[in-house]
């Protein structure tokens, strides 16, 4: 195997070659490290470059189909597959091949140039103004700011970042460097440190458009909804025809539950651009939340009917839960997964979707094997690490202790209003959560994010070198900084509640927080939603989450934190006052819901009322993979799952241990 400094070796000779026309030297180098390393990126787009030049077609497509399956996203293949159709005189392939590589590279000039010389001989002026814009654009940009947004759409963030910051440093207030800071920052996870950037940006130049999304989708990403949706609102009420505005504006209103308002503005888009595949699929999304599930189903439907490498409304329908592929469908999902052109979040979704299909057609096998490959595509995406979660642990464990839950009772907001439901995801929460929100003096929200939120401010900006600085902080904080941070929970979440004096909040990851939780919140109930090991750990493996859940991407992963979460739970029994937590064990509620339901009406101090055995009548919102589920009366369906796919769940057995005794 060569070092890294024998392939940068090899890839610059390449590259000098390259430059003096000597192709079949530049390409005999290639193919000695394609022989080595056969997915390297860099030599394969030189390689199909240099099969080009030499007019050897047939191996300048292998080239570029190697690369497109080795790096799904790179802009650079599909630039060069255009210049290569070119060659062959097939402008609409070139074209297609061209617009493709600005969606994953927009800073690749030489794309955009070719796009406005076929547009233009097509007589097609709109389109080819619209890309001469963004030849202007990237022409007037520093060449450092070019090279960061290659460097960032290609992969190499953390040298985006670097340049980045070092050429913010001379020009400080450059409006189009912070943006891109901000992005980087958004890849890495610094939202907070996004936002700040977004928000410095904005003070110098409040009218700059592209400004406004990019902090809109931060935002969101930071559960931060209401300042989200005011963002938004600017933007469409500055133009309220613009399909642009009109889509922003109905995904941050759904974020906010007020789904009349968001399928009202996708159907103006829709009315526009009829075969638009996102809004089509983020309708979709609004439609089953909402409880339409028919219409949401026809949606996700014409979304791929209008594009069929739409990864994200394939992998919607099989996320029903309920719905089932036909033959015909399942054909076409493997066919489509064997498309070069599938972007990398579309393999995922595809993978997961298929991983559906063949489990309920029976194909066992076939089912685990894309399931298996969808979460190791996903996995690349992440930083996650089981010691993390043990740090996370030990941590809690040190600093929350009987004697700091002692010293701060009673010292919080008094509000008794919150009812949290907590533990893992797919371990029946949302099964609860229905049940509440069916008595009427309970409103059923979300997954809201204003514990985490405050977590996340009381841990503050040193997280590497004060690792532990939350929970700590909670033995030093005063009354009256408890009682103000449960306040500002109770403030900040009546934007999702409706009259009634109880709400539920459902974040599965709050379970890390219950002495923070009991702290600030000494009134509130708290509900441990608790599933059989196996069967939760497999229901995380086999759902595709939107972020969050990054410990469900690895069969070994997801039984470690299933663990983690057990001894963090059974330190909150040992620490807080006997009865603060009811466990609910969701195959209790199965085999008794009448027992269960009144079980858990009384923990909460709420009178019985029929409309909670009949919770499936209940009609709202429901943003959960669940929400199918709970809109029918109690199924054990989903018991047992996991033993269809046994022979392959060895890493989940083993890490589980004494867990599944």
């Amino acid at each position: 195997m060569k070092t890294d400094a024998e392939i940068d070796s090899l890839l610059s000779a390449a590259r000098q070659d390259m430059k003096t026309g000597a192709f079949k030297s530049a390409q005999s180098r290639l193919q000695s490290l394609l022989v080595d390393i056969p997915a390297q990126t860099d030599a394969l787009y030189m390689a199909a470059v240099c099969a080009r030049y030499q007019n050897t077609i047939p191996a300048a497509q292998d080239y570029l189909n190697r690369l497109k399956q080795a790096a799904p996203d790179y802009g650079r293949a599909f630039q060069e597959e255009g210049h290569l159709s070119l060659s062959l005189h097939d402008t609409d392939r070139a074209l297609h091949a061209f617009q493709l590589a600005t969606r994953y590279n927009p800073s690749l000039l030489a794309s955009w140039q070719a796009q406005f010389d076929i547009l233009q001989n097509a007589n097609r002026a709109t389109d080819a103004a619209q890309a001469q814009a963004q030849i202007t654009r990237l022409q007037a940009l520093p060449r450092t700011l070019l090279a960061v947004t290659n460097h960032l759409y290609e992969g190499r963030v953390l040298h985006a970042e670097k340049t980045a910051r070092a050429f913010l440093l001379k020009n400080p207030h450059h409006v189009e460097g912070m943006r891109l800071l901000a992005e980087i920052g958004t890849r890495l996870g610094v939202h907070d440190d996004a936002i700040f950037l977004l928000e410095t940006a904005i003070a110098i130049e409040p009218d700059n458009i592209q400004l406004r999304i990019d902090i809109i989708q931060v935002l969101r990403k930071r559960q931060r909804f209401a300042e989200a949706l005011a963002q938004s609102r600017r933007l469409y009420e500055k133009d309220p025809t613009n399909p642009t505005f009109q889509s922003l504006h109905a995904i941050e209103a759904m974020q906010l539950g007020d789904y009349e308002t968001a399928l009202g503005l996708f159907d103006q888009v829709l009315a526009v651009l009829p075969n638009d595949s996102a809004t089509l699929t983020s309708k979709g999304h609004a439609l089953k939340t909402y409880g339409k599930t028919d219409d949401a189903i026809a949606s996700y439907k014409a979304a791929v009917d209008a594009d069929p490498l739409a990864g994200d409304a394939w992998s919607a329908l099989a996320n029903l839960k309920t719905y089932q592929f036909t033959p015909s469908e399942l054909a076409r999902l493997e066919f489509i997964q064997s498309d070069g052109n599938l972007a990398f979040m579309a393999r995922i979704h595809i993978a997961f979707a298929l991983g559906k299909a063949f489990e309920d057609a029976g194909e066992i096998e076939k089912s685990f094997k894309n399931y298996a490959l969808g979460n190791a595509l996903k996995s690349k995406q992440t930083r996650y690490t089981t010691e993390q979660i043990r740090e996370q642990l030990d941590a809690q464990r040190a600093h929350v202790t009987p004697d700091l839950i002692s010293r701060n009772s009673g010292r919080g907001c008094s509000a008794p209003d919150p009812i949290f439901i907590l533990g893992l995801p797919r371990a029946g929460s949302t099964l609860i959560e229905q049940i509440l929100a069916s008595h009427s003096h309970v409103d059923g929200t979300l997954e809201l994010p204003d514990i985490l939120s405050i977590v996340h401010r009381l841990r503050g900006r040193k997280q590497i070198t004060e690792r532990d600085r939350y929970p700590r902080i909670l033995g030093e904080m005063s009354a009256e900084e408890l009682r103000a941070l449960g306040d500002e929970y109770i403030q900040r979440t009546k934007v999702h509640r409706q009259s009634a004096p109880f709400f539920t909040d459902k974040m599965p990851n709050n379970f890390w927080h219950i002495g923070l939780i009991h702290s600030i919140l000494p009134n509130a109930k708290i509900i441990d939603a608790r599933r059989d090991p196996m069967d939760c750990c497999w229901s995380g493996f086999k759902q595709l989450f939107a972020e969050g859940q990054e410990f469900t991407y690895r069969l070994e992963d997801i039984g470690q934190y299933y663990k983690a979460y057990v001894e963090m739970m059974a330190h909150w029994d040992a620490v807080l006052p006997q009865g603060t937590v009811l466990r609910v064990q969701h195959e209790d509620v199965l085999d008794d819901l009448p027992g269960q339901v009144r079980r858990i009406l009384d923990y909460c101090d709420l009178p019985f009322e029929d409309n909670c055995l009949e919770f499936y009548k209940t009609e709202r919102a429901v943003r959960t993979a669940s929400s199918e589920q709970v809109r029918k009366p109690i199924s054990r369906k989903g018991v047992g799952q996991w033993t269809k796919f046994d022979p392959y769940l060895a890493p989940l057995k083993h890490a589980l241990g004494p867990l599944l005794d």
